[in-house]
């Protein structure tokens, strides 16, 4: 899966309505990003690291992890 173009400039992306976020460079199509996105319940983070997710209260997606993890 291909990052979404309106982030570019980002690699961490947060879902407001599970609490996870989907590190962009390692999505799969279980992610449902494409979802997420047309929901428009979405966060971005600065600084744009995982460790400033997990500040806010997101946990990491495991799809993301496991297609990292086979990288």
């Amino acid at each position: 899966m291909s990052r979404p173009t309106r982030f570019e400039e980002h690699r961490y992306l947060g879902d407001k309505r599970s609490f996870k976020v989907h590190d962009l460079d390692h999505l799969s199509e279980e992610c449902g990003v494409d979802d997420l996105l047309a929901s428009e319940r979405f966060a971005s983070f600065g600084p744009d690291t995982l460790a400033e997710a997990r500040n806010r209260g997101y946990r990491g997606c495991r799809h993301c992890a496991e297609v990292r993890a086979t990288s």
